[in-house]
């Protein structure tokens, strides 16, 4: 979410985040991470998915920090199901360090970022503010399955979801494992640049998934 946040008088408003993790212990403490840092705020701490669609919806938060593996209705379909619900809340996803078949079903399912557990209080913050302000994550091995996606046809529809030439040059850079300022300066443009073709990326890989019923795991 680009531009400045809103403002409350001559104080801006924090950024207002959920949490969603069943260790009652973790979310204990993200939930104390967000309250210590002045421009962030935890409304809600929830301990499934089953209670997050019931309790996030009606509070519009900013953010959302939620584990990938939660028991019952896993991360990744109740992140699908968040991001219908309350389209403008942004997800950032909770995993494991090799988990990087559920990060992809994340992105594709709408989920903006992640954060590899165990996070630190500096991590969680970091990763809460550059989902606010739009700055989307993808490491090499990301970007080689996100590439594979739309390598494959997209049979059966009339609506063809494809990357941009500037959009595949760059992710095919990010793939052979070069940074954003990297990849920016191989393609003589700015990291801005780089961020708002990442985010665009993320955005056709969801609906690219969802026209090509690769999301059918997920319930409706």
């Amino acid at each position: 979410m680009d531009g400045p946040r809103a403002t409350m008088g001559d104080s801006v408003a924090p950024i207002t985040v959920a949490v969603v993790e069943d260790d009652a212990d973790v979310r204990l403490s993200l939930s104390a991470i967000l309250q210590s840092d002045q421009d962030l705020r935890c409304v809600a701490a929830c301990g499934s998915g089953e209670e997050a669609l019931k309790v996030i919806p009606p509070l519009r938060p900013s953010v959302v920090l939620m584990d990938i593996n939660l028991p019952g209705m896993d991360g990744v379909e109740c992140a699908a199901r968040l991001s219908r619900q309350s389209p403008h809340t942004l997800l950032v996803m909770l995993t494991v360090h090799d988990d990087t078949e559920a990060v992809f079903n994340s992105l594709a399912a709408g989920a903006s970022g992640y954060l590899l557990k165990p996070v630190r209080a500096a991590e969680v913050v970091a990763a809460v503010r550059g989902a606010h302000d739009g700055l989307p994550p993808m490491d090499s091995n990301l970007a080689r399955k996100v590439a594979q996606a739309f390598h494959r046809p997209l049979a059966g529809s009339a609506e063809q979801i494809e990357l941009s030439p500037q959009e595949r040059e760059g992710l095919e850079y990010l793939a052979q494992g070069y940074c954003y300022e990297e990849v920016a300066e191989q393609l003589g443009v700015s990291r801005h640049t780089i961020h708002a073709h990442v985010r665009q990326i993320c955005q056709k890989l969801h609906a690219r998934c969802r026209t090509a019923g690769e999301m059918r795991h997920i319930a409706p």
